[in-house]
């Protein structure tokens, strides 16, 4: 009597057809020249995602130097990041535990006071696709307004610092924090409350997620 083989548990195969829905999906943003007209230097979406990823990231776009490497975070603000979440380059650029998902995926070129804001077409056009291949994620940073007034919507406070000083509104799901930039030092002297009480909270979480 041939025996009949065994059946895979339910849903076991979900996890490689999520895995390849979103290659295929990255393909295409990778691909993307939706905005290209308006990049000074041309088209090169930066990001870094991977099915299992616990910890997301989103900021606003890349600058330069991450647009001239193709590494997300691959400057002094990603240095002040990952002292900020913890984490060693090699945890940091693990895809399979840390997604990267800016605001503009693409550099998009400079103003009177430093970068411009991020595209307004990658957030709409490609976000709400990515994370519904992305449901295993615990915490999303949103470092910056943009970030913040995208997700947080109605419940962000008056500004940037008092949205980051009410972070534990937004736990478990959601955790704003400022730009790393160096040019944010003087922004992180006036407030100590951001080092002695957000930080160590966010270290939890993320060595909890991602460590």
């Amino acid at each position: 009597m041939k025996r009949a083989k065994p059946r895979a548990p339910a849903g076991a195969a979900e996890g490689p057809r999520r895995a390849r829905q979103l290659e295929r999906l990255l393909a295409r943003v990778r691909a993307c020249r939706v905005c290209e007209a308006h990049l000074p230097l041309g088209a090169n979406p930066v990001l870094q995602i991977g099915a299992t990823a616990r910890l997301l990231i989103i900021g606003q776009a890349p600058g330069t130097r991450v647009h001239a490497s193709g590494i997300p975070w691959d400057d002094a603000s990603g240095e002040r990041l990952r002292d900020w979440l913890g984490l060693d380059r090699a945890a940091f650029y693990d895809r399979s535990r840390v997604a990267i998902m800016p605001m503009g995926f693409c550099y998009p070129g400079r103003g009177v006071g430093g970068d411009l804001p991020p595209r307004p077409e990658c957030a709409p056009l490609w976000h709400d696709s990515l994370l519904a291949l992305l449901p295993d994620i615990g915490l999303t940073l949103l470092i910056g307004q943009y970030a913040q007034r995208r997700y947080l919507g109605a419940a962000r406070q008056t500004s940037l610092t008092e949205t980051v000083r009410a972070f534990e509104e937004y736990l478990p799901d959601y955790l704003p924090l400022p730009h790393p930039s160096p040019r944010n030092t003087a922004w992180f002297k006036r407030h100590p409350w951001f080092e002695k009480e957000l930080l160590p909270v966010l270290r939890r979480r993320v060595r909890a997620l991602a460590g």
